[in-house]
């Protein structure tokens, strides 16, 4: 039931013309705002940790933004089939793209810092038809069919897919062939794989692979998200400078040093986009030992 669902989602929305496609997308996205109390909960709990000097009105007008955003992405994931190189740029333009080939000319590897910011599924289908494939850091999906639909879209034109639980090893082959991987480093982790590093002011259990990779490669680590822009009717793809990684001589300070600096670029983005992120994600779960749980 589950995947016939998802297949015709994707086969009726993908059939409509982009701007009813995406109307539809975000209708369907501020449904689910309006059935989905506890992720309204989460979301303005959320936006009162990081922006607790917000009057609510406002925490309230960010989080319905989310739910556009959220609905806009689904429109364009179903539209994905659709996209070529000859329809992409009225979709998605990039921003900063010399900054992607800067890292790939160094012949290390690049890391691609970004998060759930923005339109994240566009971003790596998009660098990919532009011929960018990347492999793709992610959780399966618990459903096989639905896991399977949904990499067959992401994939389509060169993407790779493993799995966040057994990556280590395909990340270090990556990296001396000099590909590009792309991790989505703003989820709640639990110890041993994540490490306390602040985000809005609160310690946050976040992934410290990024950091392990490249500190053991010296790959290249580039930050860039797929943000809409209302002025332009469309998505930028934007590459931010290569992220310098601080080696103190020792490696587990090292992890956590550049873990809090991968962190704090996507707090940078976040700030400016605060309606583009997952705010209904509970990224404070984990909390340092003894401390009391904020949700």
């Amino acid at each position: 039931m589950e995947f016939a669902a998802l297949w015709l989602l994707v086969r009726g929305i993908g059939a409509l013309p982009r701007p009813l496609a995406r109307a539809v997308g975000i209708g369907l996205g501020h449904l689910v705002r309006m059935l989905h109390s506890k992720l309204r909960r989460v979301g303005l709990r959320n936006l009162e940790l990081a922006f607790p000097e917000l009057p609510l009105a406002e925490r309230g007008r960010i989080l319905r933004g989310v739910y556009t955003s959220l609905g806009r992405q689904l429109a364009e994931f179903c539209l994905l089939p659709h996209l070529t190189l000859e329809n992409a740029h009225d979709v998605i333009v990039y921003e900063g793209l010399e900054h992607y080939r800067a890292a790939q000319a160094q012949g290390r590897g690049v890391l691609f810092l970004t998060g759930h910011l923005g339109a994240w599924e566009l971003s790596s289908f998009f660098h990919s038809l532009s011929g960018h494939p990347l492999l793709i850091v992610m959780r399966g999906l618990d459903n096989p069919l639905v896991n399977a639909f949904v990499n067959r879209i992401r994939t389509r034109h060169g993407n790779t897919t493993f799995d966040k639980d057994n990556y280590v090893r395909g990340l270090l082959a990556a990296m001396r062939r000099n590909e590009s991987v792309g991790i989505l480093m703003d989820t709640n982790m639990t110890p041993p794989q994540g490490v306390f590093v602040d985000f809005f002011g609160i310690p946050a259990c976040t992934p410290g692979g990024l950091a392990r990779i490249a500190l053991h490669t010296d790959a290249v680590v580039v930050p860039g998200f797929a943000l809409w822009d209302a002025s332009i009717g469309k998505f930028k793809m934007t590459f931010a400078p290569r992220l310098e990684m601080v080696r103190t001589g020792d490696p587990e300070v090292d992890v956590v040093v550049n873990t809090q600096r991968c962190t704090a670029v996507i707090e940078h983005f976040i700030r400016q986009y605060p309606d583009q992120w997952l705010w209904v994600h509970r990224r404070w779960k984990t909390r340092p030992g003894g401390s009391p749980p904020l949700y």
